[in-house]
């Protein structure tokens, strides 16, 4: 491809409402534009890049026996009335209604739909076990779309389904799936890690995510440096605390704390640690009124544990300034227990607290010395809090918190949807079963921005070598100034496209800075600089970007060809036109 042909959009400026490297970078490297909130064209050079995910996912797919087809993404309502998901799954589903009021929606997933296909063509226990899998665009109707393609509205996914006649055999797939997830983020070159996970709204008895390790990841994941524990840390326990509470030391007393309405900022005037204050929260309560939760300060409310509690309604709400005002007399910032007439419950840490500091239900003010059961009651205690680093491990050690982008999640979904849409088959004595589902998805297009999140600099994008848009740019200084230039490079260009190897010529009259800012930027690992003098020694000037540093040095033109394709490997390969997707 020469960049005459290219539409080579780049950008000079940074974005004004880009909120991360990846929604930055796309941006200025072409790679994408936004048509609406969370909706995005993929330009030609993003395009490249997804469909070599695409091509690494559907390999890995085949590779297990999975059988590609494609699922409408308009859905019948009445297919998720029956699964019972109508409701439940919330307003990011996206509900409309045709001509004649019929009630459809836009796919986030495709559990209903491939349950509906499988109950009508698959009726005897010889045709099982199964994996069906797609790759296809998915609607979510985010409240607060951001970080680009990141956290878009409409994404590329894949997304399987898998259906047993026993539970032997689902967990069988269930591995090799597993498997073939850690293969594709591994071709790719992603530095991820697998953990235990929460099945959330899709349901079922066990699932795992896999997490790209990249410090704007949404996620914290806990592990251990063994390797053998790793788990989304808003599912890990915390251990309760030993030992008694220490007796109280100090007289309860009101201070003033004018414009001090966080943790960080109170605990700073008033020169305590803030693991010695204590953080109030109202959220709603299931019977409709306000529930108080209190952690120590420097704990963080974790929102999973939070709406497991009896008392709680779900999903977590927090009560706002209004109501907050009404119920306690203050604002959010001088929130306290004390007084307070009002169903409670306290962290496991936060009950240890002795001569704690917390709000003393009036603006402006906080109050000192407070203790349990001498000054308010202890309430309930429970894990409510995210684990921190360094608290051990389940299995011994110190643990890790590190943050991660969710990139796959695979479940073991059961008889959820089958139960609920009567899906079943004969089993070997001729009797009716249900059928025993799996359901496997990874983000195609979240993969492209985690893979910058993870590889970027102040130039530009420093893709995998298995997914960059063109592994190699020929970069002629002046060429158009010189017709010996010109027929070399011209040459080399065909000698490269014949012996197979993906190749962009930029063949712009543009000075050598900006020819070599647009490959930085847009991330293309392998340069080789032709120039007048070079010609003269028989030698191109060849630069490496990589996640490892930069790299210079020379070769030799007439071995320009057999060196390329020993120092790219087969993955810079010009790929074969892969099936359309939807």
């Amino acid at each position: 491809m020469r960049t005459s042909q290219l539409l080579l959009a780049t950008l000079r400026e940074e974005p004004a409402e880009a909120e991360t490297a990846s929604h930055r970078l796309m941006l200025r490297a072409g790679m994408v534009r936004r048509l609406a909130a969370g909706i995005y064209t993929w330009l030609p050079l993003g395009w490249r890049v997804l469909r070599k995910v695409e091509r690494i996912v559907r390999e890995e797919m085949d590779r297990i026996g999975g059988q590609e087809l494609l699922m409408p993404s308009v859905q019948p309502g009445e297919l998720w009335r029956e699964s019972g998901r109508w409701e439940e799954f919330g307003p990011e589903l996206l509900r409309f209604s045709d001509r004649h009021e019929r009630e459809f929606c836009l796919g986030p997933t495709h559990e209903e739909v491939i349950t509906d296909l499988v109950r009508r063509e698959i009726r005897s226990y010889k045709r099982l076990p199964v994996t069906f899998y797609q790759i296809q665009t998915k609607f979510r109707d985010e409240i607060r779309p951001r970080f680009g393609i990141m956290r878009a509205r409409e994404f590329l996914m894949k997304d399987a389904y898998s259906f047993h006649l026993d539970k032997e055999s689902l967990e069988e797939t269930y591995r090799a799936m597993y498997e073939a997830y850690e293969r594709i983020l591994s071709r790719i070159g992603l530095d991820f890690r697998v953990v235990e996970a929460d099945t959330g709204s899709i349901g079922g008895q066990l699932s795992h995510e896999f997490h790209v390790l990249a410090q704007s990841g949404e996620d914290r994941i806990a592990f251990n440096d063994h390797g053998d524990y790793a788990v989304n840390a808003e599912l890990v326990a915390c251990r309760s605390p030993t030992g008694e509470r220490a007796p109280p030391k100090q007289t309860m007393r009101a201070v003033s704390t004018p414009g001090r309405h966080t943790i960080a900022d109170v605990a700073t005037f008033l020169e305590v640690p803030a693991a010695a204050c204590l953080k109030s929260l109202l959220v709603e309560g299931r019977d409709g009124g306000l529930v108080m939760l209190v952690l120590r300060g420097d704990h963080e409310l974790n929102r999973l544990k939070a709406e497991r509690l009896d008392e709680v309604a779900t999903p977590l709400h927090f009560a706002g300034e209004a109501e907050i005002l009404e119920q306690a007399g203050c604002l959010p910032g001088s929130l306290g227990p004390v007084g307070l007439d009002l169903p409670m419950i306290a962290d496991c840490e936060a009950a240890c607290l002795a001569d704690f500091v917390c709000g003393a239900n009036r603006n402006g003010e906080h109050l000192v010395g407070v203790n349990w059961d001498r000054d308010v009651p202890l309430p309930r205690t429970a894990d409510l809090r995210f684990v921190t680093a360094g608290e051990p491990a389940p299995n011994g050690g110190p643990l890790r918190i590190e943050r991660g982008i969710e990139v796959g999640h695979i479940f073991q979904l059961g008889t959820k949807y089958s139960t609920a849409m009567n899906a079943v088959c004969l089993d070997r004595h001729g009797q009716a079963q249900p059928l025993i589902m799996g359901c496997y998805g990874i983000g195609v297009s979240r993969l492209v921005a985690a893979a910058i999140e993870q590889g970027h600099d102040e130039r530009g994008i420093l893709w995998p070598a298995s997914i960059s848009p063109y592994p190699l740019v020929l970069i002629p200084i002046q060429m158009h100034k010189s017709q010996r230039l010109r027929e070399a490079v011209e040459a080399l260009y065909r000698e490269l496209q014949e012996a197979g190897l993906d190749v962009l010529l930029d063949d712009r009259r543009e000075r050598p800075g900006v020819m070599y800012n647009d490959a930085e930027l847009v991330g293309i690992p392998h340069w080789l600089i032709f120039s007048e003098s070079g010609l003269d020694r028989g030698r191109l000037e060849y630069r490496r970007r990589g996640r490892d540093g930069d790299k210079r040095g020379e070769i030799a033109l007439r071995d320009a060809v057999t060196s390329l394709q020993r120092t790219l490997g087969p993955q810079a390969l010009a790929a074969r036109q892969a099936p359309a997707t939807t």
